[in-house]
């Protein structure tokens, strides 16, 4: 959104401008995907790399290329409304792990209600190579898809939108625009690999392998489920769409491909099953994180209005349940009216990792109880105020 300052206060720019730069957000994920993996595959034929490092290398190439850009694009916009919600480098393993454990637990229940109804059969585990590979396919779709799709479309155009439109139309928007990547990137790695000679995929909306119709359905709830952990709660908010991201990849390379993939462990299920338990549990995963940020939001609600007293215990609990990912805020609390400063993720988040330190954080005045006054002191009257006699005093 472009803002304008006026008084205090900001306004929200026109429309256009904001669906722009929301487009632009999906534009430098397209170019960075399509040209990571036309240039990473160059790279590793003239390396000679094979194995794992030939899936590494491409897979930084992307992160390299669109990280950077949407961090600057963001950072020269300091009277911005919403940060891309990256947080603290503390806070950020703290929001990855909330949105690894969260969609984790979703599937494993899903999944196993579906083994339950006999629609899932497994093979034998082998634990060694299942550790394996999900650590080695966790740093390859963390660099390939979660980090930078995150930061360009989750972060960069939800936080354009958002700043200028209601919460429904620019999660909607957001994954319009998700869903106009992957083709777009097609385009541009045909170019690239063209440029640089290899062979590139053919292009289309849906990726080679992948049905017309059902890949836009899935990735369309994909996308919505990756907001609602985006808008979550927590001081690392875009973090927690990440871990949501890796554990999706890596739930579905072990389940419905790992056989293909060497996983160490799979499952075989039926087409129309594996796309029931899909998008019930990506389901299920929203349905956590909006459930958080309703309660939250309620919790917030109660500290600040009237309670009842049929809501308020209920209320109570699930703020002090929701204590850990809660955004601490600039209002006072119980202990002697001490000041907190403001969570990272509704403050600034892109200085601190783009290298722009506290520059871009207003300054919190922080009270502690120290310097209160105490009860009963006389405060000093500066030369040339009034002073507020007592009444019934007379003047001689």
């Amino acid at each position: 959104m472009a803002t304008k300052e006026k008084r205090g206060t900001t306004e929200p720019g026109p429309a256009w401008r904001a669906w722009g730069r929301a487009l632009l957000g999906g534009a430098v994920m397209a170019v960075a995907l399509g040209t990571g993996n036309a240039l990473g595959e160059a790279l590793v034929r003239a390396l000679d790399l094979d194995g794992y490092p030939a899936q590494l290398l491409p897979a930084a190439l992307v992160s390299a290329l669109a990280v950077p850009v949407v961090l600057a694009l963001r950072t020269g916009r300091p009277g911005s409304g919403r940060p891309l919600g990256l947080g603290t480098p503390a806070s950020a393993a703290h929001g990855f792990v909330r949105g690894l454990a969260v969609t984790t637990a979703c599937a494993a229940l899903v999944l196993g209600g579906g083994t339950a109804a006999g629609w899932v059969r497994w093979s034998g585990p082998d634990p060694a190579a299942l550790v394996s590979f999900l650590a080695g396919n966790a740093l390859v779709a963390v660099l390939l898809e979660a980090l930078p799709e995150e930061t360009t479309l989750r972060g960069y155009a939800w936080a354009s939108l958002r700043d200028r439109f209601g919460g429904v139309l620019s999660a909607l928007g957001t994954t319009l625009v998700f869903l106009l990547v992957p083709a777009a990137s097609t385009v541009v790695q045909a170019g690239i690999a063209q440029a640089v000679g290899v062979e590139a995929p053919p292009m289309g909306l849906a990726p080679a392998g992948q049905d017309p119709i059902a890949y836009p359905v899935l990735l369309s709830v994909f996308g919505l489920t990756l907001i609602a952990a985006r808008t979550a709660p927590g001081r690392a908010p875009l973090w927690a769409a990440i871990g949501t991201h890796v554990a999706f990849l890596s739930v579905n390379r072990v389940v419905f491909e790992g056989g293909r993939r060497d996983a160490g462990w799979s499952a075989h299920v039926s087409p129309v099953h594996a796309a029931i338990l899909e998008l019930g549990y990506l389901a299920a995963t929203a349905a956590v994180f909006t459930g958080a940020r309703l309660l939250a939001s309620r919790g917030r609600a109660s500290a600040t209005g009237p309670r009842t007293a049929v809501s308020g215990p209920r209320v109570r609990a699930a703020a002090a349940w929701l204590r850990p990912v809660l955004p601490s805020g600039p209002r006072a609390t119980a202990s002697g009216g001490r000041r907190v400063q403001p969570s990272a993720a509704t403050t600034y988040s892109v200085g601190v990792w783009a290298g722009g330190g506290s520059g871009l954080v207003p300054p919190v005045r922080v009270l502690s109880r120290a310097s209160a006054p105490r009860p009963g002191a006389v405060s000093r009257v500066r030369p040339g105020t009034a002073v507020r006699r007592n009444p019934g005093t007379r003047r001689r």
